[in-house]
């Protein structure tokens, strides 16, 4: 077994000069850094006062999620002969928001659509979406089944 440690800087930048006083008093911004790469602008949703200019939690959640996917898939295809040319995903979470103001997510679809080479590995590549999400280290870390509607389509040979 391997273990792997990761790290971020994590900045509020929502003083407005009173701090916390209230909580009309402050702005959601902040942004994640990340040694070497560019920063990351981040809000609560606009629900929840934030900046709708910035990403929120719950969008990079499922980002989070729709791009681990996609890469095990790459990974999958790439070692199982399936050639993928292009890969798009439209995904759509549900989130609960409870009375007292907690919540969770209780869904996601991801929506693939991959395009491929070999016509006669269509069922394959759609087999192995399956085989993704169990690998998937962010699924796996989810307590809530992440559902797969893919389209599989085949290249067309444009010469």
């Amino acid at each position: 077994m391997k273990k792997h440690d990761y790290q971020i800087f994590l900045d509020w930048n929502g003083n407005t000069g009173n701090g916390t006083t209230n909580y009309e008093s402050y702005k959601r911004n902040y942004t994640i850094q990340i040694d070497g790469k560019p920063d990351i602008k981040g809000s609560s949703d606009p629900s929840f006062r934030g900046d709708k200019n910035r990403y929120n939690p719950e969008e990079l959640f499922l980002a989070s999620i729709s791009s681990c996917h996609m890469l095990w898939y790459l990974h999958l295809c790439s070692i199982n002969g399936v050639t993928v040319v292009d890969y798009r995903d439209s995904a759509i979470g549900v989130m609960i928001e409870k009375d007292r103001g907690s919540g969770y997510f209780e869904s996601v679809i991801l929506q693939p659509e991959v395009i491929i080479l070999e016509p006669h590995k269509r069922e394959k590549a759609k087999k192995l979406h399956h085989k993704a999400n169990e690998m998937c280290f962010i699924a796996n870390s989810c307590n809530f089944e992440i559902k797969h509607m893919p389209s599989i389509q085949i290249a067309r040979d444009e010469s």
